[in-house]
């Protein structure tokens, strides 16, 4: 439909959109669009991985047991490491506000900001929403570069048990205290 009709039927869309945002978040503080975005940009890159994939003619893993918590193990410890870590901590910099220490060699660190500024900080401080993007990351690379990501996940699921038998040893010294 072209004419005044089609921007009338988009203007009401709109003014329903706008009121549905309202509805949910009165005060404006969330940023929807932001979050679209991301959602979006995540959507395209996971698209993007499996075009190149298809491409490049890849076989599709069929992942057992080991691989998963192979990944498992590798995506917890690099989403803690991009979210928590001090030494990465100068990258989240634009986007975050120090708030102290958060735990064991970890910050805490808080969004800051509005808009996109502020999704991204919500992204990178928090391990449970990395963890979204690192898994992809890693199950794309899985595809494409199987033998290196999986040395790659070795190494990091290695450092997640390293990091609980550190916990461990301090629990079971403090127990016997």
């Amino acid at each position: 439909m072209t004419g005044p009709g089609a921007i009338t039927g988009s203007t009401a869309v709109g003014g329903a959109l706008r009121q549905e945002r309202r509805a949910y978040d009165a005060d404006g503080e969330q940023p929807i669009a932001g979050y679209l975005a991301a959602v979006a940009a995540y959507l395209g890159i996971t698209g993007l991985l499996a075009a190149v994939a298809r491409r490049t003619g890849r076989p599709l893993p069929e992942p057992g047991p080991w691989d998963v918590l192979l990944t498992a193990g590798a995506v917890h410890r690099l989403s803690r490491l991009v979210a928590k870590d001090p030494v990465t901590s100068p990258f989240r910099v634009p986007f975050t506000r120090f708030r102290g220490q958060g735990g064991p060699a970890e910050l805490a660190e808080e969004a800051r900001g509005t808009g996109a500024r502020r999704v991204v900080g919500e992204l990178i401080t928090c391990p449970f929403c990395t963890g979204l993007w690192i898994a992809t990351g890693l199950t794309g690379a899985a595809v494409l570069a199987p033998g290196p990501t999986r040395l790659v996940c070795s190494g990091l699921t290695a450092l997640t048990v390293a990091d609980l038998l550190h916990f461990v040893r301090v629990g079971l010294q403090k127990a016997t205290d």
